[in-house]
């Protein structure tokens, strides 16, 4: 059954009695991190670490690299709340449960969301490590994570989707990116549920439909932070080139070793997104 608003108030008021209680300010900056970028959260001062299963009604991660915790605290005196793992359709969850966490963020005072993930390259201009701001998405998928019952204290049922990946946030990342020597590409993300990766036809389709990555995560989070008028930054790290593309296996292991590769040009990049935002 999906949850109803007081589900929400649940969860937000458990999340804000930990931080305040450890005299932390609370949060106007959110950050999800995606597969092998989890290494941001170890970087927060004076930490409040709060394990999902703890909260309640919060879904809990099973991918087992991510840790599966909310972690806030300070970075240049600047509070942020970080997500360390999140929940994909592919584990079993539905799709709104994938979402759960921004009616949360929402409900305690977030203003601002910056979303990560690892991606496949499908545009023959990436290479593995490269990072790309995504402004728009194709979501093959027929579900929503607000299909069914809506609750208008997070937005009307219908709402526009054109500007949620925020052009503002955009120039920002990439401005900030070259103040730092490098550079930060453009591309739309291409969803697909997984947990399987991509055959090669299945690239060659979303190419020839505009993606230029692809990735098992993300959107449901965008459609629900559309919704709760909440705008976007999502930089996906490409951590391999997709099906088809090199001819080359793909394995999660090198999923995970790009972004451990890219961790430190990543961490800057959102320090000074942080100082910025």
């Amino acid at each position: 059954m999906k949850a109803v608003y007081s589900d929400y108030v649940e969860s937000a008021e458990y999340i804000r009695s930990k931080i305040t209680e450890a005299g932390q300010k609370m949060p106007k900056l959110a950050i999800i991190l995606g597969s092998g970028l989890g290494c941001y959260a170890d970087t927060l001062e004076d930490p409040v670490t709060i394990p999902y299963k703890d909260i309640p009604h919060f879904p809990v991660s099973t991918v087992s690299y991510q840790k599966g915790e909310l972690v806030c605290g300070l970075r240049g005196n600047v509070p942020v709340l970080a997500m360390n793992g999140r929940f994909h359709y592919y584990e079993g969850w539905e799709m709104w449960q994938t979402a759960y966490p921004i009616g949360v963020f929402k409900l305690l005072g977030i203003e601002k969301l910056i979303i990560t993930n690892a991606a496949g390259g499908i545009s023959t201009d990436y290479r593995p490590g490269d990072l790309v701001a995504i402004t728009d998405h194709i979501k093959l998928s027929p579900d929503s994570p607000v299909r069914g019952a809506n609750i208008p204290e997070f937005g009307e049922r219908f709402f526009d989707m054109q500007d949620v990946y925020d052009k503002s946030m955009i120039a920002l990342a990439k401005r900030k990116a070259e103040e730092l020597g490098f550079t930060i590409k453009e591309g739309v993300y291409g969803y697909m549920s997984g947990p399987q990766y991509e055959t090669p036809a299945e690239i060659r389709m979303l190419g020839m439909l505009g993606a230029t990555v692809v990735g098992m995560s993300t959107v449901a989070e965008v459609i629900f932070a559309a919704q709760c008028k909440l705008p976007v930054l999502c930089i996906s790290c490409v951590s391999n080139m997709a099906a088809g593309i090199t001819g080359a296996a793909i394995t999660e292991e090198e999923v995970l070793e790009t972004g451990k590769v890219v961790s430190e040009r990543f961490t800057a990049l959102v320090d000074a997104l942080v100082a910025s935002l």
